[in-house]
């Protein structure tokens, strides 16, 4: 009996912390989170939407910009992403590369790991995008008052 219940709750940790369907209810929500949230802060720069949708305790780890804080993204935000040039960088997810993973605690959910692929284009008025790079990411949101919260982001393998 108890190696039953030994390869019972094995069997059920790994399924409780598995990648959520890509059709699930979950995954679809965060798959539209995703493309709110960098629609508006990143590729149209609503830094008033970007502060509010951080935690304020966020942590970006960013392979080639390093460790950065709530004030210090936002700041390389402005200056780097939205400084108002006539070549504004873009950002678009590969929806393919989507994964979710949702976080619990004692049977609740309160966060979701969101990893996948994105790549970045330069936009000029009146041209097609261009594609300059991509990038992998891990997103940690918190669900804070029904809204995912920002809380945590590697960024890394950057190639041109």
């Amino acid at each position: 009996m108890k190696k039953f219940l030994v390869l019972f709750f094995l069997n059920f940790s790994v399924v409780s912390f598995a990648q959520v369907a890509k059709d699930s209810e979950l995954f679809l929500q965060l798959k539209k989170h995703d493309s709110i949230f960098f629609a508006k802060s990143f590729n149209e720069c609503d830094l008033v939407f970007l502060e509010k949708a951080i935690h304020p305790d966020l942590v970006f780890y960013h392979d080639q910009g390093g460790v950065q804080n709530k004030k210090t993204f936002l700041e390389n935000v402005k200056k780097n992403i939205c400084s108002g040039g006539a070549q504004k960088p873009i950002r678009k997810v590969k929806p393919e590369s989507l994964e979710v993973y949702p976080l619990y605690d004692n049977g609740k959910l309160y966060g979701v790991v969101q990893n996948g692929i994105h790549d970045f284009y330069i936009r000029e008025a009146n041209k097609p995008d261009v594609l300059t790079g991509e990038a992998k990411f891990t997103h940690v949101y918190l669900l804070i008052n029904n809204d995912w919260i920002l809380k945590e982001v590697l960024s890394f393998d950057h190639k041109s």
